[in-house]
C-alpha cells in the first residue's frame, strides 16, 4: 500500500503504512502509541451523557490519552475502552464506569500529528549523523549543563504540542513569558545559542499547554540527552505529588 496523501483523520492501517513510507521501518498500533500519538474515535451523540457533547448534537472526535486506556491498546486488546477523555470543549472528562467501548477499526490518527512525528524522527535521524560537538570553554560548558539546546527541545517535545514550538522558543518570552524555561546565557552568548531547562519546560508544557504527564515522562525515558535530567525530573514530580 502506497499513500501519497494522508486523510485528515487516518485509520490505524493508513497511519502505519504512511509512517513506514517515511521511515523505512514497520509501524503498527503499539509503535504509534509508544511514540506519543493520540488516537481518536468518533462518538455519536448520547443523550445519557449531555455534558460530554455540549452543543455538538451530531457527535465529535474524542481523544484517547489516559495512560490505562492507551496501555490496554498497546498490549493488543481486541477493542477500544475509553474511561477518560475530553469533552467537546476539550475539558478532561471521566466517563461513568465501565466507560465506552468501540471497535479497533474506529481508531483515527490526526494528519497533523503524524506529520509532526515524521518531522521529529527525521530531525533525530539527522542529528544522529552529526559529528560529536567540539569541546567548549568552561563558561559554555556550564551553560550547556544548565539546559538543552533548541534542536534537542524540538526532538523531545515538538510532537507533543499543537503550537509551533520552534517559533515559541524563538519568541522574546522564551515560550512562557519572562524567559520561562530558557536559561539566561552569559553576556557574550546570544539568544540564538540559548539553552532550556527541560524539567521547567516540561512542567510548563503540562500546565500551560495541557501536554499529558504520561507523554512527558515517556520523553525523559526515551531520549539519551534527557537521561542526566531524569533524577531531577522524578524528584520534582515527587515534590509536586505527580
Amino acid at each position: 500500500m502506497t499513500i501519497t496523501e494522508l486523510p485528515f483523520r487516518a485509520s490505524t492501517t493508513q497511519a502505519s503504512h504512511w509512517m513506514a513510507q517515511q521511515t523505512g521501518t514497520p509501524w503498527d498500533l503499539p509503535r504509534l502509541l509508544e511514540n506519543g500519538l493520540i488516537p481518536y474515535v468518533w462518538l455519536d451523540y448520547d443523550a445519557s451523557l449531555p455534558a460530554l457533547f455540549g452543543d455538538a448534537n451530531g457527535g465529535y472526535p474524542a481523544p484517547i490519552f489516559f495512560e490505562d486506556d492507551t496501555r490496554r491498546l498497546a498490549a493488543g486488546s481486541d477493542d477500544v475502552l475509553i474511561t477518560i477523555t475530553k469533552d467537546v470543549y476539550r475539558i478532561v472528562a471521566q466517563l461513568p464506569p465501565p466507560g465506552l467501548r468501540r471497535e479497533l477499526h474506529e481508531l483515527r490518527f490526526l494528519k497533523k500529528d503524524l506529520e509532526r512525528l515524521a518531522g521529529k524522527l527525521e530531525r533525530a535521524a539527522a542529528a544522529a549523523l552529526l559529528p560529536p560537538p567540539e569541546p567548549v570553554a568552561s563558561a559554555g560548558a556550564q551553560e550547556s549543563q544548565a539546559g538543552i539546546c533548541k534542536d534537542q527541545v524540538l526532538i523531545a517535545f515538538a510532537s507533543l504540542l499543537k503550537i509551533n514550538l520552534e517559533q515559541a522558543l524563538d519568541g522574546a518570552g522564551g515560550i512562557f513569558g519572562d524567559e520561562g524555561a530558557r536559561v539566561k546565557a552569559s553576556t557574550k552568548k546570544s539568544k540564538k545559542n540559548a539553552v532550556w531547562n527541560p524539567v521547567t519546560l516540561a512542567l510548563g508544557l503540562n500546565d500551560v499547554y495541557r501536554v499529558p504527564m504520561a507523554q512527558l515522562k515517556r520523553a525523559f525515558g526515551t531520549h539519551d540527552f534527557l537521561r542526566e535530567w531524569d533524577e531531577d525530573w522524578k524528584r520534582t514530580l515527587g515534590l509536586l505529588g505527580k
